[in-house]
């Protein structure tokens, strides 16, 4: 027998592809722009970003989508921040409750979909609505005054081995953990049969109440996350701070070759997504393209995408 050689993910390669070309037109541009400290700096900025779409990209492979991500990326961060101003233990518990912020919103966006049936972009965005007025009402509507712990600029800062800064090694934990779930445990194989069609899925025994909860939860925690770690980056959080992360997440997970109607896949993708629209946006600043034309990408990307998708098979291989 001849050994068969492993599938090539053709997303990613085209994803790879452009970051090559993207490499060759910024140098052309600017000779640093292919400099080790730019691209390390580059990256350090694509570990924030990456770990916000991890999690959504378990609920675009569910077939739905999370609209209150802005917000729940903000609720982390300045919750995380307001817990800190209460010494001493609030800064061991800044993190921590950060993240069971997101937990929580997560939880109840996924409870809303499984449960009561109301559609996931419609329960969601009332969620980032309310977590908005709640932030508003937190801070009366200035910025808050709370400032990031040494930990959390520890993470999202420093750099503690070979250069390297810290935020990196937080992306590839999360990568790890949640390429080894969908990969290797069933857990993994759920969330792709219920991405392909979800009835299927529950009459061959599959809980999916209890799965789409989780993923949702997974989302909330990442996006809360990748909030306090921007929350630390810039010693503070403010609000509104997850704005500019909801198109940049998706357009990263569709490049990534992730199906956005769901049901197909793979988190590698995801990571070459996100360092792909990262590089993209850099090259968009030095040619000085304004936010306005970074945003009319980014929705051009993702409507294209969805109408290769819309036209192939949900089925994951």
């Amino acid at each position: 027998m001849t050994a068969r050689l492993p599938a090539i993910d053709k997303p990613v390669l085209i994803a790879t592809g452009f970051i090559a070309l993207i490499l060759i037109i910024g140098s052309s541009i600017n000779t640093s722009f292919v400099s080790p400290n730019y691209l390390l700096q580059q990256l350090q900025v694509a570990s924030f970003l990456g770990i916000i779409a991890s999690g959504m990209m378990l609920v675009i492979l569910l077939g739905q989508i999370d609209l209150s991500l802005p917000w729940t990326v903000t609720t982390g961060a300045m919750m995380a921040t307001a817990v800190a101003q209460f010494e001493p233990w609030g800064s061991a518990a800044a993190i921590p409750v950060g993240m069971l912020c997101g937990l929580l919103i997560g939880g109840i966006n996924g409870l809303g979909f499984a449960y009561l049936r109301i559609p996931s972009m419609i329960f969601t965005l009332g969620m980032n609505a309310v977590l908005l007025g709640l932030m508003v009402l937190y801070s009366g509507g200035f910025a808050p005054q709370s400032r990031a712990t040494p930990l959390m600029q520890f993470i999202a800062v420093q750099k503690s081995f070979a250069g390297i800064p810290n935020s990196l090694f937080v992306w590839a934990a999360v990568t790890l953990v949640l390429a080894l779930m969908l990969r290797l445990t069933p857990l993994g194989r759920y969330i792709y049969a219920i991405g392909n069609r979800e009835s299927a899925a529950y009459l061959s025994g599959v809980r999916t109440r209890g799965v789409i909860v989780a993923c949702f939860a997974i989302n909330g925690v990442t996006a809360a996350l990748g909030g306090v770690m921007l929350a630390g980056y810039s010693s503070n959080a403010y609000q509104g701070m997850g704005d500019a992360y909801m198109l940049p997440a998706i357009a990263a997970i569709v490049l990534g070759g992730t199906n956005i109607l769901g049901g197909k896949g793979s988190y590698s993708g995801t990571v070459v997504g996100v360092i792909l629209i990262v590089l993209l946006q850099s090259m968009l600043s030095v040619l000085q393209m304004p936010e306005a034309g970074r945003q009319i990408i980014y929705g051009t990307v993702i409507i294209v995408m969805l109408l290769v998708y819309g036209r192939g098979s949900k089925i994951h291989a």
